[in-house]
């Protein structure tokens, strides 16, 4: 759970219970209607003193001390928490576009030709390529359906035709790239991501220490199908949150990311 929204929720829970015990101390001590004892130890909790009403009894006020100790540093620490709450919102909602812009760069220059690569290997494509041609019509709800098609997707990639030798020499080439991706903490917030850049960089390196990816034994290219199946996986899932988050937030964006989308042959980014 969230740090922050657990200290409001403790600080909101006592500060309710000593309300609880004020208005029903009131109600019972002084005699008052409901109404002015829960004003009065509003007044109270807030110390903005009486100008209108007082407590009458010993008791009353023995009640209101008791009140005013325990309740003014916590009706503080409730307004002090939701402030520091909303301005974590906001903090976060800032670091949110940031690392989304990031994402968004990393689909323009690696993600999109990773996975027209990784789909031109992919022997069972057909039978989820309808899902994954999206229109300007989605909703959410398609969205969800899609992800929910990919759950049950085995993402078996042919090793006998995948040509490692082109998928070699295009990691290499986004290399930098990809390490200054590393570079941005905001992605150490995005696991998901995280998860997806360390199967592309494992691929990256299998790849890398072997000079020649063109006589590959059987064992060999099963073992490399199995990295490379790992980072279409995963590659898919991020795309379609990635297509969505586009959608309900930057359509400009959207309309070009559907006209370039990797599973479609059609893709053009020109409008017809």
């Amino acid at each position: 759970m969230d740090p922050f929204l657990l200290r409001f929720k403790i600080f909101l829970l006592i500060f309710l219970s000593v309300m609880v015990l004020g208005i029903s101390g009131f109600m019972l001590i002084e005699g008052l209607s409901f109404i002015n004892a829960f004003y009065f130890s509003i007044v109270t909790l807030a110390t903005v003193g009486y100008g209108d009403i007082h407590p009458l009894t010993t008791a009353g006020k023995i009640l209101a001390i008791v009140m005013i100790v325990m309740g003014v540093g916590t009706f503080l620490g409730v307004i002090a928490n939701a402030t520091e709450m909303m301005l974590n919102q906001r903090e976060k909602k800032a670091r949110l576009e940031k690392l989304n812009m990031v994402i968004g760069v990393f689909f323009s220059e690696v993600g999109r030709k990773l996975l027209a690569l990784f789909s031109s290997y992919d022997p069972q494509l057909e039978s989820i390529k309808k899902d994954l041609i999206i229109s300007d019509s989605w909703s959410d709800k398609d969205f969800v359906r899609a992800m929910h098609s990919l759950n049950n997707y085995p993402f078996a990639l042919d090793s006998q035709h995948i040509d490692f030798q082109t998928l070699r020499d295009f990691l290499l080439t986004q290399r930098i790239f990809l390490l200054r991706l590393l570079e941005n903490p905001t992605l150490l917030e995005h696991e998901s991501f995280t998860e997806l850049l360390r199967a592309v960089f494992h691929l990256n390196e299998e790849l890398d220490y072997r000079k020649d990816v063109t006589s590959l034994l059987q064992p060999d290219r099963k073992h490399l199908s199995g990295d490379a199946k790992r980072a279409y996986a995963l590659l898919i899932s991020q795309w379609l949150h990635y297509m969505k988050y586009l959608k309900n937030n930057y359509p400009y964006l959207f309309s070009l990311a559907i006209r370039m989308n990797p599973f479609d042959h059609e893709a053009s980014p020109f409008i017809r």
